[in-house]
C-alpha cells in the first residue's frame, strides 16, 4: 500500500510540475537570467549590446532558413562578422542583402558547403582557415528532419549526418583556430550546438552508434531526436575536454523551443490540419526561437558556463540519458573513431 502510494504521489508532484512550467512557458515568465519564452533575440542582446566585444567572428551555419537567419541578423546587427557555410549560396545571397540593407556595414561571408559530406566540411575548414581571420563563436544550428530514409554522399542516415556528424567535424576542425584567438585577444571562445526537447524521447537501448548510421526500421521523429542527444552528449564530452586542457573556450546546447520554421511544417503531414492549428498558437516566432542561441553567445551570464543544457534563455535540465558522461565519451569515440576513417585515412 505504501508503494502504491509513493507512486501516486510522485505521478501527481509530477504532473504539477509540468503544469507549472507550461504555465510558465506560456506566460512568457523570466528565469533567473531575466528572460523567458516570450523574449527575442534583439530584446536579450540588447540589454547588453555594449559588453559585446568589438570584431568578433561567427560562423553560423543554417544561417539561410529559420532561426538561423534571424540569429545571423541579430548577431550582425551587434557588430559580429558573419561567415555562413550554405549549400544555398542563392539564399545565401538574399539573406546577406536583407541583413546589410538593415545594416549596412554588416560584414558577412559565404562559403558553398554541405554538411552532410565530411568532404565538404573539410573544404570549407581549409577555405575559413585559410584567412587568417580570428574565429570566436561557432553556432552549429542547422538541422533536417526527414520523413523518408536517406543517405548521405558518404552512405550515412542524412538526419544524422547533417544534425550531428557534420557539427562534429566541423567543430574537431576549428577548435584549435577558437583556442588560439581567445588566448590571443583574451575573449572567450563560445560553442552552441543546436538540440531539441524531444531529444529527451531517446531510449537508452535505441541509442545505437551504427543503428544511428544506417538504421534498419527507420523513423523521422527518432532519427531527429537521436541526432539532437548527440549533440548535448557531444556539448558534455567537448566541454569535459577543453576544461582539462584549461582553453578557454565553452560549449552549450540549447533548446530554441517549438519554432514555426519548415522543421514543423515537415510534421504537418502526421497529424490533422487542426490539431496543427492550435498547435501552431503555442510554438514561437523565429525571433523568440533565436533568443536563446544569440542569450548563450553574446550574454556576459554566460562567460565561464560550459557543458549545460539552455531553454528559454536559461539553464535548464536534460534527459538522465543526456546527463549520462560515460555515454558521452562512448559516443564520441565512436564518431572519432569514423572520422579518423572515413576523413583522415578514407579507403584507397
Amino acid at each position: 500500500m505504501l508503494n502504491v502510494f509513493l507512486l501516486v504521489s510522485k505521478i501527481v508532484r509530477g504532473s504539477f510540475l509540468l503544469m507549472k512550467e507550461t504555465l510558465r512557458y506560456l506566460a512568457g515568465t523570466a528565469g533567473p537570467s531575466g528572460y523567458g519564452s516570450n523574449s527575442t533575440a534583439e530584446q536579450v542582446t540588447q540589454d547588453f549590446a555594449c559588453f559585446v566585444s568589438p570584431n568578433l567572428t561567427a560562423i553560423i551555419t543554417g544561417a539561410t532558413s529559420g532561426i538561423g537567419v534571424e540569429t545571423a541578423r541579430v548577431l550582425a546587427k551587434r557588430g559580429v562578422r558573419l561567415v555562413i557555410p550554405a549549400r544555398d549560396l542563392k539564399k545565401a545571397a538574399e539573406v546577406k542583402e536583407t541583413i546589410q540593407k538593415e545594416t549596412p556595414k554588416a560584414e558577412i561571408m559565404i562559403f558553398e558547403t554541405d554538411l552532410s559530406c565530411f568532404a565538404s566540411v573539410k573544404r570549407f575548414s581549409s577555405d575559413f582557415l585559410a584567412l587568417g581571420l580570428p574565429l570566436n563563436i561557432l553556432i552549429n544550428n542547422a538541422g533536417i528532419f526527414s520523413q523518408n530514409l536517406e543517405f548521405s554522399e558518404d552512405k550515412i542516415e542524412m538526419t544524422f549526418a547533417t544534425n550531428y556528424l557534420g557539427h562534429f567535424l566541423l567543430t574537431e576542425l576549428l577548435i584549435e583556430k577558437m583556442v588560439e584567438t581567445a588566448e590571443v585577444t583574451g575573449i572567450q571562445g563560445r560553442i552552441i550546438n543546436l538540440s531539441s526537447v524531444i531529444h529527451s524521447w531517446v531510449k537508452r537501448d535505441s541509442f545505437c552508434f551504427n543503428q544511428m548510421l544506417n538504421p534498419k526500421n527507420y523513423n523521422g521523429t527518432r532519427a531527429y531526436a537521436q541526432s539532437k542527444l548527440a549533440n548535448i552528449l557531444h556539448a558534455k564530452e567537448m566541454a569535459r575536454q577543453l576544461k582539462a586542457r584549461n582553453a578557454r573556450v565553452t560549449i552549450n546546447a540549447v533548446h530554441p523551443g517549438i519554432v514555426k520554421t519548415g522543421i514543423i511544417r515537415a510534421h504537418k503531414g502526421l497529424i490533422t490540419d487542426s490539431l496543427f492549428f492550435i498547435a501552431s498558437k503555442l510554438l514561437k516566432s523565429t525571433s523568440q526561437g533565436a533568443s536563446t542561441t544569440c542569450y548563450v553567445a553574446l550574454s556576459p551570464q554566460t562567460e565561464g558556463v560550459s557543458g549545460k543544457y539552455f531553454a528559454d534563455c536559461n539553464e535548464s535540465s536534460c534527459s538522465a540519458l543526456a546527463c549520462d558522461e560515460s555515454e558521452a565519451q562512448k559516443l564520441w569515440k565512436h564518431t572519432r573513431a569514423l572520422i579518423n576513417r572515413r576523413v583522415y585515412h578514407p579507403p584507397a
